[in-house]
């Protein structure tokens, strides 16, 4: 009902979504470094927040989906926890990647994931590709030019537009301006993105067997909750490692536990069903646009020509995939409305 008398909804609200959860994700990365800078390791950080994400998820997917939950399954569960083996990977790659390089890096290296994400997406029969039609053109094309304009934002400077750089620099200026091994990290990096691409296409298909969004992404935490328990007894052997005594570090857990955790992968899962594993995928390069934008507003660090022209070509890169996948809809339903009608034209002989 609501479907009809507000039809713009169907389209506003995934990406007012995924707008929410890179924007969740780009603070994430800035609030887990300023952690990890104090003395917090990346696998407590993720295992104390897995934990509590875990708690909070449980009886808000009992409370909120009764209704539409079906029960679960064993072929349900394996995938959810082979799902929670690329997340995991994919979340300890990228703090690592962080702790070894910055959030620039790290946000930069999320461009590969749509192109990955696209890839697999064919391979797997979930993105139709038909190189006569312009739909499918727009949609590659689009890929590319919206991976370009993340990268231009990430590597172009230019001139100063707002926030002169101070001599001082800002705290987060600081904080990215740290040298560390860039090899490891962007190795580090670039395997999470092809694990999160791997993850985005894995829980699309476990959405079409089990549509509960809160409940999967609850069965996930838990299962990152052990994975990451069984991994962290190994890596972290010393005893203190364990305690979160830095202020910085309790910020991150609750904050990664509530937003980025729990808020951002129920909201994640909610447009994977919506949308489809490509249009979720396509929002990771607007994380590091989110970035620049935190630090402008929150951090007063400078403004640069390059960060307004590439979120533009982004933009651009964004509505050709966007335009893409609309054409494809109303193709589907134009082949769907003749496949109806057809019956119905058949049957008239007979009926005479």
């Amino acid at each position: 009902m609501g479907g009809r008398l507000w039809p713009w909804l169907d389209t506003s609200l995934p990406f007012l979504g995924m707008v929410l959860a890179v924007t969740a994700l780009a603070t994430n990365m800035i609030i887990s470094k300023m952690a990890m800078s104090t003395g917090t390791s990346f696998f407590i950080l993720s295992l104390y927040s897995n934990a509590l994400a875990t708690l909070i998820l449980f009886p808000c997917a009992f409370f909120f989906q009764r209704s539409k939950r079906p029960p679960i399954t064993f072929p349900v569960l394996w995938r959810i926890f082979f799902l929670a083996v690329f997340g995991y990977l994919a979340e300890i790659g990228s703090y690592a990647g962080i702790n070894y390089s910055s959030p620039t890096l790290s946000t930069a290296m999320l461009n590969l994931v749509p192109a990955f994400t696209y890839i697999l997406a064919v391979i797997f029969r979930m993105e139709v590709v038909n190189w006569g039609r312009f739909s499918t053109i727009s949609k590659s094309m689009g890929t590319v030019v919206s991976i370009a304009g993340a990268f231009v934002v990430t590597f172009y400077k230019g001139p100063v537009i707002l926030n002169k750089l101070q001599t001082s620099g800002s705290t987060i200026q600081l904080l990215l301006s740290s040298q560390h091994n860039w090899i490891i990290g962007g190795t580090l990096l670039a395997g999470a993105s092809f694990l999160t691409a791997s993850w985005c296409i894995l829980q699309a298909s476990i959405l079409k067997m089990y549509p509960a969004e809160m409940m999967i992404v609850a069965f996930y935490c838990l299962f990152v909750t052990i994975q990451s328990a069984a991994v962290s007894l190994i890596a972290e052997r010393d005893i203190t490692a364990w305690r979160i005594e830095a202020n910085m570090g309790l910020v991150a857990i609750f904050y990664s536990a509530i937003i980025n955790i729990a808020f951002r992968l129920y909201v994640t899962a909610w447009c994977l069903g919506k949308t489809g594993p490509l249009f979720v995928a396509l929002f990771k390069p607007l994380t590091i646009v989110i970035a620049v934008v935190i630090g402008v507003i929150v951090f007063k660090d400078t403004l640069y020509l390059g960060s307004i022209a590439g979120a533009l070509v982004l933009i651009i890169g964004f509505y050709m995939v966007m335009w893409g996948k609309a054409k494809e809809g109303e193709m589907s339903k134009r082949t769907e409305a003749s496949s109806n009608t057809t019956p119905l034209l058949q049957d008239k002989p007979e009926e005479v």
